[in-house]
């Protein structure tokens, strides 16, 4: 190779290995972005998982409590309520992916209308604040909006 030539080709070579280590370097933040983002989900998870331990197991099954017992429980059931209140917040913000969404919307829902004392619960807590907007709205929407999807107030 002449002189010329052999520059064109160590230029080429050049910018392929730059353009190489871009892309590289984008899915390497992509994959960090997505380890990130199940590292989230997974603390989410776990808070639940700690929550729910400390919930009567008949009231998870679907029996109702004794006053005495829902009372000792109401604690937690706030508890509950509010931290499907920042999960809603938080696909609102669009930090939770829209497949880990389906499965903790469907979740809230089930308990929300399905179990006796958490059902109990939230109509309690209802009644008595005005807060958990984003929980509220959602059921009001049925449990059927993406929340990532609503308009900003």
């Amino acid at each position: 190779m002449d002189g010329v030539k052999w520059t064109d080709f160590v230029s080429a070579v050049a910018a392929s290995v730059s353009a190489l280590a871009v892309i590289l370097a984008m899915l390497q933040l992509r994959t960090t972005k997505a380890i990130n983002q199940l590292e989230f989900e997974d603390g989410l998870n776990k808070e639940y998982r700690d929550l729910v331990a400390r919930i009567p197991t008949k009231a998870l099954l679907g029996s109702g409590l004794s006053p005495q017992e829902y009372q000792d429980a109401f604690d937690e059931l706030y508890r509950y309520v509010d931290l499907c209140n920042q999960q809603v917040f938080l696909r609102r913000q669009k930090r939770i992916s829209s497949d880990v969404w389906a499965q903790w919307c469907a979740g809230i829902q089930y308990n929300l209308e399905s179990l006796q004392t958490f059902k109990r619960a939230w109509s309690d807590i209802k009644s008595q604040c005005d807060s958990f907007k984003e929980l509220r709205k959602l059921e009001e929407n049925k449990f059927k909006d993406d929340p990532a999807q609503w308009e900003v107030d």
